[in-house]
């Protein structure tokens, strides 16, 4: 008490007191009693209640704890009285049928009337008996009126029932006579048993909930007094409290506002690695989930970044909470300060952004007490980094293509923008009739034209090295391929066709950057030579060779082409192209390969137009691998044209025709130069638009040559 007693008025200047005073001790101290007294009177009464209802508690559970046994046991009694008239009847029942008894039929007989027996004993007069579970329980005597009532009832049934008993309890031998004695009382009297045994078991339950009701009335006139004495303290305290309360909340409500309104993740994490119990409203958003105080600050990053990534944020976190390590000099090898994360979004999605890190320590005497945490998501500026240098790599590649159309031969630089505008041109015209078209057959036979010539267009390109040019061909077959597979899933081709334009205006737009440039070249000094053209297919042989890791020795001579009519010039160099490519990518092997089959390294690929009397011959010949029909036969199988059956009709030659047809390759998977199964379509439809025919002659593991044959 003393150390809350008011300072003594003299010590602060007043007359000093006599050293030995006790009366103003008994004052202070009286004083101090007097300041503190209702709250030691409503503390004292508080432990009196509560050590009152924990008496009256324990004495009531444990007399229903004696009537719980008591229900139970008596429960026990009414199923035993049913299940020794059952065991009466089966033996009966074996007596009539000539059969032995059954030892456990006399067993349960026996068990259940001792059990029985001995419970009603209890009942009357108080016991140690078995218990449901076996074990010994004590039974006090029923003393109720109507408990006493109703054991006599069951003494008065049960005793002869016992005695006609008796015969078949002492021995396995009994006479049939002594049987039917005690079955015939049982059958009398059974229902009266059983019906006496019900009311008791009724009665035992009316006490029990008698002293349950007592329970909770002491219970709860116990609770009303403690709340009160609660409230009592309750609003003494409060008082004393208001103030500094205030005082609290107003600092509380300062940091939700600052913790609310920032934007960065705040929070600290403490030396075992755990969240403060402060944390900024931005933080749970930035980590895509509920963040809660003591949350482990490790297992929260486990789910969003690498495992790499994880072990080294660790150590560095530990880093920091070594004081003898300088904080200037680790922040530079922050593994979290620009790290790419999987979040959770608003709408449950998987989003992915990327957060920045940073860790302050906060030190009190030397020792580092936690560490600041502040995250930052810095998505946009990645997002406007990403976007930056992918224009720049897009800007390189446009000057890089724009250096190669200045260098290229004018005249074939010509004829490509005007075949790629006029390309381009009717393929916009072919969507725009695609809209009036109705059935989906319709519609797939213009995209079928459409992807021949964007793979014409894209071919001519390769050849001429604008590889921009290409790509964007490239992706413009990739949004066909796509229209064919989700247009026809939803049985909406001409509504995916609206996706076209975008690509189509893409082309259309380096087309005419192309045409911008060709009044810039160098003067022709021959047009369009023979020189040229053969140059030009070589390159296309090289560079299809080097992307596909092959080696190529390309033999061109093409150049007769000046003789033909310009329109013939034009297929006949399309389809010279598209079967040079094909003949690098599917007929030449790979060195390992060819090495392996005995062939050099470098394959040999021979593309010759000839004119004879009455007819030209273009022939491109390659020493590959040859056409297989059984790999023919199993792509067909794959892509679903066919059964097995279907195709078993088919002969070789009928089978290999099927690389002519749209959609269909052999390669493994889609590149710049093959599987789409579009090249041997374009060079099919050219051949038709030339009025010629196609010879193709192959030998696995030799050579595949192919020969168009069109009038002079």
């Amino acid at each position: 008490m003393a150390a809350v007693l008011p300072l003594d008025p003299g010590a602060s200047g007043a007359a000093p007191r006599k050293a030995g005073s006790t009366r103003d001790t008994r004052t202070r101290a009286g004083f101090s009693f007097g300041k503190y007294r209702e709250i030691i009177i409503a503390v004292a009464f508080f432990l009196l209640f509560d050590l009152g209802v924990l008496v009256l508690n324990f004495y009531t559970s444990f007399k229903i704890d004696q009537d719980t046994v008591a229900i139970n046991l008596a429960g026990r009694q009414r199923y035993v009285s049913q299940r020794i008239a059952r065991t009466l009847l089966e033996l009966d029942a074996a007596r009539i049928a000539g059969q032995p008894y059954r030892p456990d039929t006399l067993a349960e007989l026996r068990a259940g009337a001792k059990v029985f027996d001995l419970s009603h004993k209890a009942f009357r007069e108080g016991a140690t008996v078995p218990g449901g579970d076996g074990k010994p329980v004590f039974l006090e005597a029923v003393t109720s009126p109507r408990g006493r009532e109703l054991e006599d009832k069951v003494e008065a049934l049960w005793r002869p029932y016992f005695d006609k008993l008796q015969p078949i309890l002492g021995s396995d031998n009994f006479a049939p006579d002594s049987l039917a004695a005690a079955l015939g009382y049982s059958q009398a009297n059974n229902i009266k048993l059983l019906g006496v045994a019900n009311d008791f078991v009724t009665e035992t339950q009316q006490i029990g909930a008698s002293r349950a009701s007592v329970l909770r009335m002491v219970q709860t006139g116990g609770i009303v007094l403690a709340l009160l004495n609660f409230a009592f303290i309750l609003f003494k305290f409060l008082n004393r409290l208001k103030t500094s309360d205030a005082a609290i909340e107003a600092a509380n409500e300062e940091n939700r506002e600052i913790l609310t309104s920032v934007r960065e993740g705040l929070f600290l994490i403490t030396p075992d690695f755990k969240l403060g119990s402060q944390l900024s409203q931005s933080a749970h958003t930035l980590f895509g989930r509920q963040l809660a105080p003591g949350d482990n600050f490790f297992a929260l990053l486990h789910p969003l970044v690498s495992d790499k990534a994880l072990t080294d944020a660790r150590d560095y976190v530990q880093l920091l909470f070594a004081p003898h390590v300088k904080e200037a000099l680790v922040q530079g090898i922050n593994p979290l300060s620009e790290v790419e994360v999987a979040v959770k979004n608003r709408l449950g999605q998987n989003a992915r952004r990327h957060l920045s890190f940073h860790f302050n320590r906060v030190q009190e005497g030397g020792a580092v007490r936690h560490l600041l945490v502040t995250v930052q998501d810095i998505s946009t500026r990645i997002e406007l980094e990403t976007k930056l240098q992918s224009e720049r790599q897009r800007s390189q590649k446009e000057f890089a293509m724009l250096l190669k159309a200045i260098d290229a031969d004018p005249a074939l630089l010509r004829q490509f923008v005007a075949r790629a505008e006029t390309s381009l041109l009717e393929i916009n015209d072919i969507m725009r009739s695609a809209s009036a078209v109705h059935g989906e057959a319709a519609i797939l036979k213009r995209l079928d034209e459409i992807a021949r010539k964007v793979h014409s267009l894209k071919g001519d390109a390769g050849t001429l090295g604008l590889e921009t040019v290409a790509n964007q061909a490239h992706l413009f077959e990739s949004e066909l391929l796509r229209i064919r597979q989700s247009g026809g899933a939803s049985g909406d081709l001409g509504a995916a066709l609206l996706s076209l334009p975008l690509p189509l205006e893409d082309l259309l737009n380096k087309v005419s950057a192309l045409k911008s440039l060709t009044g810039l070249q160098r003067p022709a000094q021959d047009a369009g030579s023979p020189d040229a053209v053969n140059g030009t297919l070589t390159k296309l042989a090289q560079d299809v060779a080097a992307d596909t890791g092959k080696k190529v020795q390309a033999m061109v001579r093409i150049g007769s082409q000046s003789d033909l009519h310009e329109t013939t010039a034009t297929l006949v160099r399309e389809i010279a192209v598209q079967l040079v490519r094909n003949a690098v990518v599917h007929g030449v092997e790979t060195p390992k390969v060819r090495a392996a089959g005995g062939k050099p390294d470098e394959g040999k690929v021979e593309v010759q137009l000839v004119r004879g009397e009455t007819e030209w011959t273009l022939a491109v010949r390659d020493d590959g691998a040859g056409l297989s029909a059984t790999k023919v036969r199993q792509k067909l199988l794959d892509l679903g044209w066919y059964t097995a059956q279907q195709l078993d009709s088919f002969d070789d030659r009928q089978i290999v025709s099927h690389i002519f047809k749209p959609g269909f390759s052999t390669a493994g998977n889609v590149s710049m130069h093959a599987g789409r199964g579009v090249g041997l379509d374009l060079v099919q439809s050219n051949v038709q638009k030339l009025g010629a025919r196609i010879l193709l002659s192959s030998t696995p593991g030799e050579f595949t040559e192919f020969k168009i044959k069109f009038a002079a």
